[in-house]
């Protein structure tokens, strides 16, 4: 089995829960997910099984859309209700305010990588450093707010709730904490669904027991990117440089099936030729 799986992740389940269920239930080891989710999160998981594994790294690139809801007046150490209190403040703000802040964040900026992921610095993950109490300099990337809109505000409570489509790389954790420094206080993220990735929608997801093969969807449905070009599949079955007659950095060549064989790429050596990026073996 081939494919692409929609899964709609439940609250405490890590993302490698997912994978290792999934990898035992159709007993293969070529499973992956293509953009982790934290445990306090839920929403769309998209696994990718057998020769889909190879396309993990174009969709993890796809835009994401998220709903987070957020608690001002308090900051965890982990940028969510799973981790500790480090701060407390009196908060008073108002449903202006607050929109108005979320409006301005519709653009690209550097955001903070939070302590408690799994990036590298100096060949550590941050996370361990946070377990180990060392200290350690936070790196910063750029990303990208696509939309970004209020959805609701209590302001009793001072809790909100955001709907927004970000880049890769962003982290709404840092994002909530940012969005509550702008308004003078401290915020956590207290939930977190993911409901759209490229294409792919909350929707069209089952939750992981109710996962079967038929909900398996075909590999060139998180393709939709790329320009498709039709080719005999003795073509490029070499995996041979060939000349470059496109007009696109990347084309993904089909059968007259619409079955994906292989996407190529400008040579980087020589850009009026063009190398195998991805290679689909038929069976």
């Amino acid at each position: 089995m081939d494919g692409i799986l929609l899964v709609n992740k439940e609250k405490g389940v890590t993302s490698r829960d997912v994978v290792n269920k999934i990898s035992k239930q159709f007993k293969t080891k070529k499973v992956g997910h293509a953009g982790t989710l934290d445990p306090l999160a839920t929403g769309l998981l998209i696994i990718c099984i057998n020769r889909a594994t190879k396309i993990v790294e174009i969709i993890t690139g796809y835009e994401k859309e998220y709903i987070a809801t957020v608690k001002l007046g308090i900051k965890t150490d982990t940028g969510d209700l799973e981790g500790n209190i480090i701060e407390e403040k009196t908060t008073k703000v108002n449903k202006q305010q607050t929109n108005n802040k979320i409006d301005s964040f519709q653009k690209k900026y550097m955001q903070k990588v939070p302590l408690y992921s799994a990036v590298r610095v100096d060949g550590k993950k941050l996370y361990e450093y946070a377990r180990n109490n060392e200290e350690v300099e936070l790196p910063e990337r750029e990303v990208e707010i696509k939309k970004i809109e209020l959805l609701e505000f209590d302001e009793e409570n001072q809790t909100f709730s955001f709907k927004t489509t970000v880049s890769k790389g962003t982290y709404i954790r840092s994002l909530v904490e940012d969005i509550a420094e702008e308004l003078n206080t401290v915020g956590t993220m207290t939930d977190l669904i993911r409901t759209k990735q490229g294409e792919y929608k909350i929707e069209d997801a089952k939750i992981l027991d109710d996962i079967e093969k038929s909900d398996a969807k075909e590999i060139i449905t998180g393709l939709s990117q790329f320009k498709k070009i039709i080719i005999d599949e003795e073509s490029i079955k070499s995996g041979k440089i060939i000349e470059n007659n496109y007009t696109e950095e990347k084309v993904l060549f089909v059968n007259e099936k619409n079955e994906p064989l292989a996407i190529y790429k400008v040579y980087e050596k020589d850009n009026t030729k063009m190398k195998p990026w991805k290679v689909f073996k038929l069976e």
